[in-house]
Order: C-alpha cells, then structure tokens, then sequence
C-alpha cells in the first residue's frame, strides 16, 4: 500500500452524500498514513444517504468558509444526488475545487462527485467517467467520457459508482502519493 504520512486530504461533502463513497475512500486514505479532515458547509455534523434512506452523520472538521485549500494535498468529492447539486450551487465550495484543479492537486471525484467539478469551468479536454445520469452533463463541460471502473488524468480520478470503489482508492491513493501534476487552465468562455 502507497504510504501518505505527511499528507493531509480534504474531502468536501454536502448532506445526502452517498455513504460509502464517503466512509471507504476515508478508510483507505487514513490507512495509508493521511490526514483526513471533512469540510462542509455545514457547521457541526452533515448527513449521509445510503442507497434509499437518510443513514448516519459524520462531524465536519472545518467549515468551506474557513478552509484554505493551500493546506491540503488533495480533494476527495463524494457522490450520492444531493451532495453535489448542492455544492455546485455553492460559491465557496466551488472556489475550493476550482483550487486544486488550477494548481494540479489530486482531485477524485465519484459517481456525482463530477457535478460540482464542471461548475470550476476546468474540464475541457479532461478524460473522465462518471455516474452514467450525469454523462451528457460532462460532456457539455469538454470533458472526453468514458465508460470504465476509474479514470485517471493528469491527476484527476474519476469512478462512476459504490461498485467501483476499490478502483478509485487504489487510484486516488497513487495520485497523492505523485503529489502535484500540471495544473489546469480556465478555457474563456466565448461572449456573444
């Protein structure tokens, strides 16, 4: 197993994450040695689904307002329905992506997950899977779809669902061993 002592890992979460995308990624990395904090714009608690029901709640670290994404080596986005739609909607949740990407940090994203990455305006050109829904929707974004258990570039790991897990830790733990890759540069939005 890839060792990732000295690595802090954020993973950014909304109520109605799906559970295990959250909780299994989590393991794998605090067993590789990382440091793992939960940052939400939730204050205190926020609230996992698992497959068709509200289900346990995990204690939010540090809230996205106070997070400084300088302090962390890599980002983790759960999937679940609710979890992203929310954060897409957020500002600051998107300020917190769009930083790791900009700045070539690890970036993995399950099932959903992606839907908040497309708000960052960075996935043109990305190779990228996702839950099959929400396939069109990156796409529309740039980003080059491909139907496979994780895909991996240029740092950003993408699965498309529970099934996938093992995959995606695997690939999501080689990432921040690498550490930083290229960053990633904005594509201007034409104006009409």
């Amino acid at each position: 197993m890839a060792t990732l002592t000295g690595k802090k890992v954020a993973i950014l979460t909304e109520n109605g994450f799906e559970e295990v995308e959250l909780t299994s990624p989590k393991k794998a990395l605090e067993d590789a040695g990382a440091e793992v904090e939960i940052i939400s714009p939730q204050k205190e608690k926020v609230k996992a689904w698992a497959h068709d029901h509200w289900s346990i709640e995990i204690p939010v670290d540090v809230n996205v307002e106070d997070a400084d994404p300088n302090e962390y080596d890599g980002l983790i986005v759960p999937g679940g329905v609710l979890n992203p739609d929310k954060m897409r909607m957020n500002e600051n949740c998107v300020k917190f992506a769009q930083h790791f990407l900009e700045t070539g940090k690890p970036v993995a994203a399950i099932c959903h997950g992606p839907q908040l990455l497309i708000e960052t305006g960075l996935l043109d050109g990305r190779n990228m899977t996702s839950y099959a829904s929400i396939k069109t929707d990156l796409i529309n974004a740039g980003a080059s779809w491909i139907d496979r258990e994780v895909v991996v570039d240029n740092g950003l790991v993408t699965s498309r669902s529970p099934k996938d897990l093992d995959a995606f830790n695997k690939k999501m733990i080689e990432e921040i061993k690498e550490g930083k890759h290229s960053p990633v540069t904005r594509t201007p939005t034409p104006t009409h």
